[in-house]
């Protein structure tokens, strides 16, 4: 039986947050950010340890205190200039811990709504498919594609669009593959690299409540979704 483990890239600067200090570090009540990653994951039964992918240079994780997920959490100080990178980084320094069949479930530090319910959902659905899967929500907005001056061009049609979300999971060995194979070429998440291989990665119903922290205003709203959480 394969094992499942996690790995959350968390060597960026969040620079569409603005501000110093690193998104995965902003405060959301009382807490660092990525803290809510970590712990749910790390509360998870099947996941056997929780890999945390950071800038080479991190002074800051050290600063709060992790000794909770002490059993599963293993810090990783081998972050890249992009996320892609981080991932890479993160699969060769855990090579001799993983096996190659082995499930590797790669969240976002920037999602702190991620819940159990979800990652059952993940693992029940992904667990046999042959190429892997990922969260993601149909697109329900009207999509817009703008010109230069940021004028619509025209109306994009949504039929068959999702939006991608994480933790997105595949088999050790062809993840590690897909993104070595890049040679140059950046990708935006695990999936799209697969997809470059010519294989089709499974999508699993996600939440709205699963979303990325991206911009300053997304902090009010991650605290109001935890809080529900926890009332």
């Amino acid at each position: 039986m394969p094992n499942y483990y996690s790995l959350i890239p968390a060597a960026g600067s969040g620079s569409r947050m603005g501000g110093e200090t690193p998104k995965q570090y902003l405060s959301v009540l009382g807490r660092p950010l990525i803290y809510y990653a970590v712990a749910a994951l790390c509360g998870h039964p099947m996941i056997s340890r929780v890999y945390v992918v950071l800038a080479p240079g991190d002074e800051l994780w050290q600063t709060f205190d992790w000794s909770a997920f002490s059993a599963k959490l293993t810090p990783l100080y081998c972050g890249g200039a992009e996320r892609f990178e981080s991932v890479r980084n993160g699969l060769g320094e855990i090579q001799g811990e993983v096996g190659f069949e082995d499930w590797v479930l790669v969240h976002d530090a920037a999602r702190p709504g991620l819940s159990g319910e979800l990652l059952d959902r993940l693992v029940a659905e992904v667990g046999e498919d042959p190429f892997g899967g990922l969260l993601a929500v149909p697109v329900a907005d009207t999509l817009k594609r703008a010109d230069a001056d940021n004028r619509v061009l025209r109306t994009e049609p949504r039929d068959g669009l999702w939006q991608a979300q994480t933790p997105q999971m595949f088999r050790y060995g062809l993840l590690q593959r897909a993104l070595s194979l890049l040679e140059g070429a950046s990708v935006t998440d695990e999936a799209q690299a697969v997809e470059r291989m010519g294989f089709q990665a499974k999508l699993v119903a996600g939440d709205i409540t699963n979303f990325k922290v991206t911009y300053p205003q997304d902090v009010k709203l991650a605290e109001l979704i935890l809080s529900g959480a926890k009332a």
